[in-house]
């Protein structure tokens, strides 16, 4: 076990989970999840795409806090309180994208047994990536990770 293996590992055992932010890429929006608070709370861990990596800390930490005090979370469902006046909303990730997205996820679990919800969010005119008058940017800075990115089951 390296060094960053155990910091991910005394993150969990600390702080109730472990944050992992990714860069942009080429042609990939960056994103940020959490790994542990499914061992530690048998609850979904979280990841959020597209948003700044300070932006989505903090909402990670925000929803693992909510957990521990005993608030819960459903898919296809609005939430307040985690992006300014904004409501978010969550959904599933398909297991299909658990090997491109969730590396550390894998290997904290040992494989795919494990639950992911992606918070989604609206652009800051209101718009969801469900609505017909979404940009192309916001298309691509958050795609949509439940089975093949379909809307038509939010």
């Amino acid at each position: 076990m390296d060094k960053q293996d155990q910091k991910a590992l005394n993150d969990i055992e600390e702080y109730g989970c472990h944050i992992i932010n990714v860069m942009e890429g080429d042609n990939e929006p960056s994103f940020t999840y959490s790994i542990g608070i499914n061992q530690k709370q048998n609850k979904p861990d979280l990841i959020i795409v597209g948003l700044k990596r300070e932006l989505a800390h903090s909402i990670v930490n925000n929803y693992k806090d909510r957990l521990l005090a005993g608030e819960t979370f459903e898919t296809g469902q609005y939430y307040s309180d985690f992006l300014g006046g904004f409501d978010v909303f969550f959904i599933e990730v398909d297991k299909s994208h658990y090997k491109e997205y969730l590396g550390w996820g894998l290997w904290l679990n040992n494989g795919d047994d494990f639950k992911m919800l992606q918070l989604i969010w609206p652009t800051t005119d209101g718009v969801w990536p469900w609505d017909s008058d979404k940009s192309e940017f916001y298309e691509w800075a958050q795609p949509i990770l439940n089975d093949a990115g379909e809307l038509s089951k939010i």
